[in-house]
């Protein structure tokens, strides 16, 4: 079943279609526009017919926190919250030391700077009291990924994914291209 909708812009009082397919046979449904109802800033249909994406977004794998003390930020989560902290391990090829914090349904990440070009030094020198980091969401295929978002003009910060902390590749998105947030994209 596909469903296309077409609402009028807020504040005007036009009339709404609703095209609704279903086993080839099409219905046209009037409805008024009421305010309350949402509107869609597209008029593409709500769920597009194959060929679809050729990888697929996957579950949240973790929230990274930059820390300014890693053994402060530790003692916390597994002391005071009581949660199951992995050891402190240093990526040296990231620049960052990380601890992970066991949630059930996802992670922590707490990163905290390794070496002197670390991109955690820059972003505790802005958040001095640190703040989340970046997000990694895992994705099913990261080459197809990240061909199909370059042509979608998101920017990556490298050229090539990179061995993540779980050992798998990984990708960061640039924060402009994705709302102001730093995406990284990770090989379930």
């Amino acid at each position: 079943m596909c469903v296309t909708r077409r609402y009028a812009p807020p504040g005007n009082n036009l009339c709404c279609a609703t095209k609704i397919r279903i086993a080839g046979l099409s219905k046209c449904v009037r409805h008024t526009y009421s305010p309350t109802l949402r509107t869609l800033s597209t008029s593409t249909p709500l769920c597009q017919g194959i060929p679809g994406s050729v990888w697929k977004l996957g579950r949240l794998n973790h929230i990274a926190i930059a820390v300014p003390d890693m053994e402060k930020a530790t003692a916390l989560y597994r002391d005071v919250l009581g949660a199951q902290v992995s050891d402190k391990v240093p990526l040296p090829e990231h620049g960052v030391y990380t601890v992970f914090v066991e949630l059930g349904n996802t992670k922590l990440e707490l990163l905290h700077p390794l070496g002197e070009k670390s991109p955690i030094t820059g972003f505790l020198q802005k958040n001095k009291s640190g703040g989340m980091h970046h997000i990694c969401i895992e994705v099913d295929d990261i080459n197809a990924a990240i061909v199909d978002l370059k042509a979608r003009n998101i920017r990556t910060l490298s050229a090539e994914p990179r061995i993540g902390a779980h050992g798998k590749p990984v990708m960061f998105l640039h924060p402009k291209d994705c709302d102001g947030v730093l995406v990284e994209l990770e090989q379930a």
